[in-house]
């Protein structure tokens, strides 16, 4: 099946609207140089009539184009994700700059205002952002009237199944419905299906499966071809045992590495240095929070201001960590009450976690501080000192390590994080080995992007409700 009539227009439509954005984008850096409070603090030294600057424009606003077309902007299959389309942006309108520096080097006298140029990276920068940010709300309006949704039918059994099914229900902003659900793709399914294509009621099948037979498989990919269907598989994260290798010639041999992590050699580097500006500048801009929660502690209960005791980090090796106290004085003793532990219900029973229901132990304003994950900002100084990352697995406790299986041992490879996969995914209505899992697949596809992605993501999962609340 081919293209929603609607996807095609969109992306087509996205050329001639990015050109005139561009274009107003330059209109307005040119206005912005040309200001009275820009003039009297940098004076125009040149002389540049606004209607020879727009005729100007109009074919620098061509190689803007160009330079988003080289970064993939107008894809046909274009990214869903937001964070994949402003870098996109950002790497589109660098491009454009660094051309038409090099056209101007050689032609000083066509255009002689820097000013005019960075501004209008930046402008244009921001300007498209926002233009394909109302384009996206559009789309995303319209999908909610059933226009331009893909129908989907889901082909599988089992956790993976069910996953992919409650997530395109909930996520309607990702322009799937889900039309019909098979446990496999046998003879019945397979009439049931071209029954569906031929009443114009499906677009693509999704096989969300990882047991799925590879007859299956061959047959599923013969149908898709002889309908002119589209095809796709969930990766299974939770199934998957490697997810990352390296190909290389070693002594003339063929050698597959498998790789625990990406973030080795100029990752590592990269990580850290962002870790470090990051948490640097969150200390700056929270610090009157820090400080009234401080005072809030100290009002509320006996005790100090941090809970403070050893966790498990990188390699195992312990660290000091501390966050905002929560919860009555000498509450960890608690953990290893016979009693108190026999009088809770344990909703990570089985796994070597500890979480109890309505825990009798937190404060008044450790139910708040904990709500919204405000005990927890402390860690941001623990990032800082190389501890912590900003993103990672959370801290293990010493006790929950000794309990850990070989799986749940891979996650000790790297610094556990304030936030992650996990913590987006779900927060603490995961099961601990899905937690796990997750941040095992964080840990073996890492990239900076992601690391973006998921820090965007925190506010929003902070906010959300928990069903253990």
């Amino acid at each position: 099946m081919s293209m929603k009539r609607s996807e095609i227009a969109i992306s087509a439509s996205l050329v001639p609207i990015d050109y005139l954005v561009v274009v107003l984008a330059g209109i307005a850096a040119y206005f912005v140089r040309f200001w009275q409070p820009v003039q009297e603090i940098r004076p125009a030294i040149f002389a540049l009539p606004f209607q020879s600057y727009l005729a100007l424009l109009w074919g620098i606003a061509l190689i803007w184009t160009l330079g988003f077309a080289m970064a993939g902007l107008y894809s046909m299959r274009g990214t869903r994700r937001p964070i994949d389309e402003i870098y996109k942006i950002v790497l589109g309108s660098s491009t454009a700059v660094a051309i038409l520096m090099f056209i101007f080097f050689f032609s000083r006298n066509l255009f002689d205002s820097r000013f005019i140029i960075i501004a209008g990276w930046i402008l244009t920068t921001i300007f498209v952002i926002i233009a394909r940010g109302l384009i996206r709300l559009i789309q995303h309006w319209l999908y909610k009237y059933g226009l331009g949704v893909h129908r989907v039918i889901i082909i599988g059994r089992g956790k993976l199944a069910k996953e992919a099914i409650e997530n395109f229900k909930n996520d309607i902003g990702a322009g799937f419905r889900v039309v019909g659900e098979f446990s496999d793709f046998s003879q019945p399914t397979e009439k049931d299906v071209y029954q569906m294509i031929t009443s114009d009621k499906v677009d693509e099948i999704l096989v969300a499966d990882s047991n799925i037979s590879d007859e299956e498989v061959n047959r599923l990919n013969d149908f898709s071809y002889l309908n002119h269907m589209t095809l796709k598989f969930v990766a299974g994260i939770f199934d998957t045992p490697i997810t990352n290798f390296e190909f290389n010639t070693i002594a003339g041999l063929p050698i597959i590495e498998v790789k625990k992590t990406r973030l080795d050699g100029w990752g590592k580097i990269y990580k850290r240095i962002f870790d470090i500006i990051i948490s640097l500048l969150l200390i700056i801009i929270i610090s009157p929070i820090l400080l009234l929660t401080t005072l809030l502690i100290l009002i509320d209960s006996r005790g100090g201001i941090f809970f403070s005791y050893q966790r498990i980090g990188q390699f195992g090796q312990a660290f000091k960590y501390f966050k905002f106290r929560s919860m009555v004085k000498n509450a960890h003793q608690k953990r290893f009450d016979e009693e108190f532990l026999k009088s809770q219900e344990n909703l990570r029973a089985g796994t070597p976690m500890i979480k109890f229901k309505d825990d009798p132990r937190v404060t008044r304003i450790g139910k708040i501080i904990r709500r919204f994950s405000i005990d927890e900002l402390p860690e941001l100084f623990n990032v800082l000192a190389g501890k912590m990352s900003l993103v990672g697995p959370r801290p293990h406790e010493v006790e929950e390590v000794d309990k850990y299986n070989t799986l749940q041992k891979r996650v000790l490879t790297i610094k556990p994080g304030m936030t992650g996969m996990a913590q987006v995914s779900g927060r603490s209505d995961l099961d601990f080995d899905d937690e796990i899992r997750l941040d095992v697949w964080y840990m073996e596809n890492w990239s900076p992007k992601l690391d973006i992605l998921i820090l965007f993501k925190t506010p929003l999962a902070v906010l959300k409700k928990r069903k253990t609340e």
